[in-house]
């Protein structure tokens, strides 16, 4: 009797560890295929561009914070565990993340990259007589609509399953970028043309001048280097240009330090026209939250400094 009340117990058990373990398969299987997948973005202007895209199907995730400078960011123990959880990594490229931190990230991970500015036109810069590829495309909305097609083709290679919508979202997003190109043209008309000169802490907005018919002029050239380390002679230079320009204000930025251009504004005797957004853009609840309010409050504040 006893022998088979515990045959009938141990039949018993293995009956429950079996259904436990089925049921347990099944809720792990089907947490997998609830859970969202996850693109983790560079910067700031990616996120905001992979979310026009993907919507609630997928998560979205940022390294950088709004206002962080992606040229000397220096990675985290949690980037690398970010980055790890990712389905998809996407940057800028051309050095924008300084020292290749998103690439390093995403090759130690395993987990596909994309540069946002493939297929986009380049306009080269010179440091220290090397010729390098100027990685502020989003200036320009041409561009950005350049990165956005970028992801789309990305995540639509991931996740088939939601093409129709991610091609929707972004159909909608690419007018809005080319309702804001239109837009910026008729704003910049107010200011002359010989007054369309735009000078900044570093060399950020070469796109946005190219195809606006600005000058371009920054002391620190097209890195984020503190001015406090340029040659007085350079300093000089910067002076000296202003005024021969007859510039009515230079801009601060919002991502790097203020004082050393406020000095130079002071030398030059112009005023400071105003803060754009550059690297990054605004935090949350301010109106350059988004890429399109970035571009937008920029363009409203250059207008204001210069016409």
């Amino acid at each position: 009797m006893l022998n088979f009340m515990w045959k009938y117990s141990a039949n018993l058990l293995a009956g429950w560890l079996l259904t436990v373990t089925l049921l347990g398969s099944g809720l792990c299987a089907q947490d997998a295929e609830d859970r969202r997948k996850v693109i983790v973005c560079s910067t700031t202007q990616i996120a905001d561009f992979a979310r026009q895209i993907v919507g609630d199907d997928w998560d979205v995730r940022c390294v950088l914070s709004p206002g962080q400078d992606p040229h000397r960011y220096e990675v985290k123990p949690s980037d690398s565990r970010l980055v790890a959880g990712a389905d998809l990594c996407a940057q800028n490229g051309w050095n924008l993340e300084g020292h290749q931190w998103m690439e390093n990230l995403a090759e130690a991970a395993n987990v596909r990259l994309i540069n946002c500015v493939t297929g986009v036109k380049a306009i080269d810069l010179d440091e220290d007589g090397e010729q390098v590829q100027d990685p502020h495309a989003w200036f320009d909305p041409r561009s950005s609509a350049i990165y956005v097609k970028n992801i789309l083709n990305a995540v639509v290679e991931v996740d088939p399953d939601n093409k129709e919508k991610f091609e929707a979202r972004a159909q909608l997003y690419l007018s809005q970028l080319a309702a804001l190109h239109t837009w910026i043209q008729r704003q910049v008309s107010a200011i002359p043309a010989n007054k369309r000169v735009l000078v900044t802490h570093h060399d950020a907005f070469g796109y946005f001048c190219e195809a606006y018919g600005f000058r371009s002029e920054s002391p620190a050239g097209w890195t984020t280097e503190e001015l406090s380390g340029i040659s007085i002679e350079r300093r000089q230079d910067v002076i000296d240009t202003i005024r021969e320009l007859g510039v009515k204000s230079i801009f601060l930025e919002t991502s790097l330090d203020f004082r050393t251009i406020s000095e130079i504004a002071n030398d030059a005797g112009v005023e400071i026209g105003g803060t754009l957004y550059s690297d990054a853009m605004g935090s949350e609840g301010t109106a350059g939250e988004t890429y399109i309010g970035m571009m937008r409050e920029n363009v409203l504040t250059i207008v204001e400094g210069l016409k």
